[in-house]
C-alpha cells in the first residue's frame, strides 16, 4: 500500500477570513492501493519507452478487476466522507425533478415525443393519434433493464411509419442491438439484429433498412481494435444472416467508419466512407435501378462533404471543398462530381450548418459561437433571418419537406432549453414548452471575453456567473475545455452546473483552436503538430481568469471529457502550479497507444500517431499525459473519472494517468480514480448515476479548495 498525506481543512467560513488568519490544516493518511509494475518496452525510433502499467490494458483480466475494486474502495471511502455530499446530493436532485419534454414529431397516424417525469432514469417515448387523445407509452427504456443502464440510442421508422427500428446499448457499450416494432401493435417482429457499432438506421421505403457494423473482434468486445465498417440491408421478416452487404466488403473498400442514408423520396442512397473523423468519400446508389452502381461522388478524404437534399436528379450538397467554413453546392446525380459543382449557397465568414424542413433550407452560422439562423427557398433566395429569443444556441431547424410546422430548441448558459413551435410560412414562433425549473436564470449572467493565448491568438470566452460577483480572486472556478474533433462548444444550460453557479461558482468555458467554431482552419490549427496550441490556449484561459481576479489557483478547477480529459491531463502535467483541482473525464491519456483501441486509429487526423514518423513520436510524447507525470512534483488534488463499460476511450487510459499519478505525487494533495461500474463513454447513462456522479464531482472540487460546507451555507461570501 502506498501512503499519502492530504490536507483536510477546518474552515468555519472560508470566505469571510481575514488574510492574516491561518486556517489548520490536519493531516490525515490516504492508503492508495499498490499498482504492480511490469517490465514492458516499446522502441519508438531508437526511444525505448517503459510502460510499467500495460498490464491494465487487459480490461477481462482478475487483476484487473480486483484492482477497480480496490481503487473504487478508496475513492468512494473519501468521497463519501466530504460533509456537505449529501447536501449536494440533494440539491442536485430538486434541480432536476422537473418535467422534460422533447419536442414532437410525425409518423404515420401518429405524433411521437419523449418525456422525463423528473427523475426518471431514461425518457420515455409517447405517442398519440391526435391533440385531443391522451398519450400512450411507446417504449419504456426504463423497463429495458433493472438498474436503467440499458438505453435507447436510435429510433427510425419506416416511411408510411408502420415499422419501426430502435437500437439500445448495454451498460454504456458503443455495441448496440437493433429491434424491429410493428408500430401499430408494438409487437416485436421478428429476431433481435446483433452485433451493430457506429451505426444509423436509414430505411428504405417500408422494406427495409441500411446499418453498419464491424466483424465482432476477437478478444475483448470492449477493447479490441475495430477497423473495417460494413454497410448491409436488412430485409424485414428476413434473419440477420441473409442481410446484404452494401459496402465495405473488400480492400478497396476498407475504412473505419461507413455510414449509409437514404434519400427521403427513397431514390439515392448516399454512402459516406471515412478512415478518421475529419474528412471522407462520398459515393451514391440509384435504388430505381434493379442492380444500381455505386457511383464516386468524392473519391479523396481531403474534404467533409455529404448529401442534404434532393429535388429529383438535382442534389444539394454540403462541403468544405473550397471553403473551410462549409457552402451548399447543386449538381445533377448524373454527373456529381466536383468540377460540376455550382455554389446554391456561397461559403460566409462563420461556420455554416444547414438543415432542411418544409420545402426551405434553414442555415444556422455560428458567430463568436453564438447562433444566427437564415432561411432560404430551394432556388436559393434569402426568405429571411429566423429572430431567435436571445444570444445563445438554436437547433433543431429540420422537418420533412411537407411539414407546415417545425420545432427547435433555444439554450444559453443560464437559459433552460426550451422549445419553439415555428410556422414555416410565417416565419413566427411561439413557445411550445419552457421547463419549470427551481432555478431563476434572472439572478445569473454571461459574458464573452477574448484573450491573448500564448503565440498572440485572439480566442473567445464566456464567463458565467451570479450578478455582481466580487471579483476578489476567492470564486470557486471551473474552467471547461475541449478543443478538438471539429466540436463547438456553443451556449448551453446545464442542470448540474445551475447547481454550481447556486454556491457562487464561475463557470467559464473557452472557444479552444481544435474546436469547430471558426471552422476548419480553426480546427486544423489545434491537430497533429499544433496540438499544443490547444493546451496555450487553455493554459491562457486560466491565467485571464485569476490575472482578472474571477478566481486564483486555490479555487480554480479544470475540467474536461474525452478529448477534453487529455487536455485536462496535458494542461495539470505541463503546469501543475496553475490549478487547484483537475478533473479528467474518460481521457485519451496513453497517446503513445490510443490508436491500437477499438476505433480509436480513427482519431489519427486530430492526434497523428506514434508510429508515423520519428518528429511525430517525439512531438506526442512530449504533452501525452501517461509519460508526462514527473517524480518529485507537487499535482493538484485529482479526481479521474470513467466507466468500466467505455469501448471508445477505453478506461485503461484513465487507469495508467491514475496509477502514474500515485506512484509519482510528491504534494499533499490526493490522486482518486473514480470507476463507475456498467457505464460507458457518457451516452444513456441513468439520472440516479449522473446525480451521484456530480454529487462527488463538486463535492471534491469544493472540498479541496477548503471549503467544509457549502459556500451557499456560509453567511457571509465576502471579506
Amino acid at each position: 500500500m502506498k501512503k499519502i498525506m492530504i490536507g483536510v481543512f477546518t474552515l468555519a467560513a472560508l470566505a469571510s477570513c481575514k488574510d492574516s488568519e491561518k486556517t489548520k490544516k490536519e493531516k490525515t493518511a490516504l492508503n492508495y492501493p499498490e499498482t504492480k509494475k511490469v517490465d514492458t518496452v516499446t522502441d519508438y525510433f531508437g526511444t525505448k519507452v517503459k510502460d510499467p502499467y500495460r498490464w491494465l490494458e487487459d480490461d477481462r483480466s482478475k487483476e484487473t478487476e480486483e484492482w477497480v475494486r480496490a481503487q473504487n474502495e478508496v475513492t468512494f471511502g473519501y468521497l463519501d466522507k466530504i460533509p456537505f455530499k449529501e447536501d449536494l446530493k440533494k440539491r442536485l436532485s430538486e434541480i432536476w425533478n422537473y418535467e422534460k419534454i422533447g419536442a414532437p414529431y410525425q409518423e404515420g397516424d401518429y405524433t411521437y415525443f419523449s418525456k422525463n417525469d423528473g427523475l426518471q432514469n431514461q425518457y420515455v417515448l409517447y405517442r398519440r393519434k391526435n391533440d385531443e387523445e391522451k398519450p400512450e407509452v411507446f417504449l419504456d427504456p426504463n423497463k429495458f433493464s433493472e438498474d436503467g443502464t440499458t438505453s435507447l440510442s436510435g429510433l427510425s421508422f419506416s416511411e408510411n411509419g408502420k415499422m419501426a427500428a430502435y437500437s439500445i446499448s448495454e451498460g454504456g457499450s458503443d455495441w448496440r442491438k437493433v429491434i424491429v416494432l410493428d408500430a401499430e401493435t408494438k409487437e416485436i417482429a421478428e429476431d433481435t439484429l446483433k452485433d451493430i457499432k457506429f451505426s444509423g438506421i436509414s430505411w428504405k421505403g417500408n422494406e427495409g433498412f441500411y446499418y453498419s457494423s464491424y466483424e465482432k473482434p476477437e478478444g475483448s468486445e470492449l477493447s479490441a481494435k475495430t477497423d473495417q465498417h460494413r454497410l448491409f440491408y436488412h430485409k424485414i421478416g428476413t434473419p440477420q444472416t441473409e442481410d446484404k452487404m452494401i459496402f465495405g466488403g473488400n480492400a478497396d473498400q476498407k475504412h473505419r467508419y461507413v455510414g449509409g442514408s437514404v434519400s427521403e423520396d427513397n431514390r439515392y442512397l448516399f454512402i459516406s466512407a471515412r478512415n478518421s473523423t475529419s474528412g471522407g468519400k462520398l459515393f451514391m446508389m440509384d435504388l430505381t435501378k434493379s442492380n444500381p452502381e455505386l457511383k464516386t461522388i468524392i473519391g479523396n478524404e481531403d474534404t467533409d462533404t455529404y448529401v442534404i437534399e434532393n429535388e429529383g436528379s438535382k442534389l444539394y450538397i454540403v462541403t468544405n471543398l473550397d471553403a473551410p467554413n462549409q457552402r451548399i453546392v447543386t449538381v445533377d446525380a448524373a454527373n456529381p462530381e466536383p468540377e460540376n459543382w455550382k455554389d446554391f449557397i456561397a461559403e460566409t465568414e462563420n461556420v455554416l450548418s444547414p438543415s432542411t424542413g418544409g420545402g426551405y433550407f434553414f442555415t444556422e452560422y455560428m458567430v463568436d459561437a453564438v447562433s444566427k439562423v437564415k432561411q432560404y427557398d430551394y432556388d436559393g433566395n434569402l426568405v429571411r433571418e429566423v429572430e431567435l429569443p436571445g444570444l445563445g444556441s438554436a437547433g433543431g431547424f429540420g422537418a420533412k419537406k411537407e411539414d407546415k410546422t417545425l420545432y427547435y430548441s433555444f439554450t444559453n448558459y443560464v437559459t433552460p432549453g426550451t422549445i419553439y413551435k415555428y410556422d414555416i410560412e410565417e416565419g413566427t414562433s411561439e413557445v411550445y414548452n419552457k421547463p419549470n425549473i427551481k432555478f431563476n436564470p434572472e439572478d445569473y449572467e454571461s459574458r464573452q471575453v477574448f484573450y491573448k493565448s500564448k503565440d498572440g491568438t485572439k480566442i473567445p470566452m464566456i464567463i458565467t456567473a451570479k450578478k455582481g460577483i466580487d471579483l476578489n480572486g476567492k470564486n470557486p472556478t471551473i474552467l471547461y475545455g475541449y478543443g478538438g474533433f471539429n466540436i463547438s462548444l456553443t451556449p448551453s444550460f446545464s442542470t448540474a452546473n445551475a447547481v454550481w453557479l447556486e454556491q457562487g461558482g464561475v463557470y467559464a468555458v473557452p472557444n479552444l483552436r481544435g474546436g469547430g467554431e471558426y471552422g476548419r482552419e480553426w480546427h486544423d490549427a489545434g491537430t497533429k503538430m499544433q496540438k499544443q496550441n490547444v493546451f496555450d490556449d487553455f493554459i491562457a484561459a486560466a491565467e485571464y481568469l485569476i490575472e482578472n481576479k474571477y478566481t486564483s489557483k486555490d479555487y480554480l478547477a479544470i475540467r474536461g471529457g474525452s478529448n477534453g480529459g487529455l487536455l485536462v491531463g496535458a494542461t495539470m502535467t505541463q503546469r501543475p502550479d496553475l490549478m487547484k483541482v483537475a478533473l479528467p473525464a474518460v481521457g485519451v491519456m496513453d497517446m503513445l497507444r490510443y490508436h491500437t483501441f477499438t476505433a480509436g486509429a480513427g482519431w489519427a487526423y486530430d492526434y497523428g500517431t506514434s508510429e508515423d514518423s520519428k518528429e511525430m513520436f517525439d512531438y506526442i510524447y512530449n504533452y501525452s499525459p501517461v509519460h508526462n507525470v514527473k517524480e518529485g512534483t507537487e499535482y493538484p488534488a485529482t479526481l479521474v473519472t470513467t466507466g468500466d463499460h467505455d469501448d471508445r476511450v477505453v478506461p485503461a487510459h484513465s487507469f495508467k494517468f491514475a496509477a502514474e499519478l500515485q506512484e509519482k505525487q510528491s504534494g499533499n494533495e490526493p490522486v482518486l480514480i473514480r470507476i463507475e461500474t456498467k457505464a460507458g463513454h457518457g451516452a444513456g447513462k441513468p439520472t440516479s448515476m449522473i446525480i451521484e456522479e456530480y454529487a462527488d464531482i463538486f463535492g471534491f472540487t469544493l472540498y479541496n479548495m477548503g471549503f467544509e460546507k457549502l459556500p451557499s451555507k456560509n453567511k457571509e461570501l465576502k471579506d
